[in-house]
């Protein structure tokens, strides 16, 4: 497979270090408008550069291309990929809004190429870990789960992009809590039915810095999320609360199970966690194109997005927000519990 790159920042050399361990693919060109960023990440592949993505689509002989640019760029990549017949890896969320997640699953399915969202929760391996626990069934039925994470909107932390919402698509909900949204979905085992949300806007940004998110997902189980800026320490923690014990996942600390009184740890941290998640998901792209199942489906990664847009209306109204057929008696709990 020669393999395109759009996007050389944030997560690209994770990606490229992938393509390198994977002898089915070959880094073939890197695409950024900051030519000396592509090079950068084109240089070890020996790999071309372009500063125009639909250049690099026409000339560069490819097979396929992963897009890692700003959240509202990713519809005319993806469109623009499936017309050049390019199967897609693209970074999350998939999308800024619901129609556009429709429109690229319609035009890749037209075109019969590929789709694959980057959810990159799935494959890191202390979040595997936990996905292994909840499968062997030794804690029972998972009943509620607490995500925490931290992050820093503060202006100057990040590139100035992630702070326009019509770029952005959101603050750091969009961002941050994707992955909590994300996670949590799937480690609840079903889509979100309804959810309440509350945001808040510091440091004079334009985008919020700081929310949570109260949902409860089809089969009962319950979803509390919290995103806060700049803490005095770190948070970056799933609690994923059983019948019969309690799961802790921490990037840093490992994952660990509680259950009667005793701890055991199932996963150690390493330094190569994050580098080791991005090869399995690349692995899993590659694995996709020879005729697999995805191990995240275009339907989960879609549902992601419609979650965080309801969680901005949620906010927005002050007012619990229902997804597909929720009743409204889970509407009425949710607004119970958050006053």
């Amino acid at each position: 497979m020669r393999l395109g790159i759009i996007g050389a920042g944030a997560v690209a050399e994770f990606h490229a270090v992938s393509a390198k361990r994977l002898p089915t693919i070959e880094l073939a060109a890197v695409c950024d408008l900051d030519q000396q960023a592509a090079e950068r990440i084109a240089g070890p592949a020996g790999a071309a550069t372009f500063t125009d993505y639909r250049q690099m689509y026409a000339n560069a002989g490819l097979d396929a291309v992963i897009i890692n640019t700003p959240h509202a760029l990713h519809l005319e990549m993806v469109l623009a990929a499936a017309q050049a017949g390019l199967h897609v890896l693209v970074e999350k969320p998939m999308a800024t809004t619901v129609g556009a997640c429709d429109e690229m699953i319609q035009a890749c399915r037209d075109a019969g190429v590929k789709l694959v969202v980057g959810q990159i929760q799935h494959f890191l391996p202390e979040k595997i870990a936990v996905e292994q626990v909840l499968a062997g069934g030794t804690l029972g039925p998972v009943r509620m789960i607490r995500d925490s994470r931290s992050t820093d909107y503060r202006p100057g932390t990040r590139p100035a992009w992630f702070f326009n919402a019509d770029i952005a698509g959101g603050g750091a909900l969009m961002n941050i809590g994707g992955h909590c949204l994300d996670r949590s979905l799937w480690f609840g085992g079903a889509p979100a039915v309804a959810l309440s949300a509350r945001t808040v806007n510091r440091f004079g940004v334009d985008v919020e810095t700081d929310g949570f998110i109260c949902a409860e997902l089809a089969n009962g189980v319950h979803v509390n999320i919290s995103v806060v800026s700049d803490p005095p320490a770190r948070m970056d923690e799933v609690l994923v609360v059983c019948e019969r014990g309690i799961i802790s996942s921490n990037p840093r600390r490992g994952t660990v199970v509680q259950q009667d009184g005793a701890s055991r740890m199932i996963w150690e941290s390493s330094p190569d966690d994050i580098q080791d998640g991005f090869y399995r998901q690349l692995a899993d792209f590659a694995a996709v194109l020879a005729g697999a199942e995805p191990k995240v489906s275009t339907t989960h990664a879609r549902h992601v997005v419609e979650a965080i847009l309801a969680a901005y209306q949620s906010s927005s109204s002050g007012l619990p927000v229902a997804l597909g057929a929720a009743p409204m008696p889970v509407a009425a709990q949710l607004e119970s519990q958050v006053g």
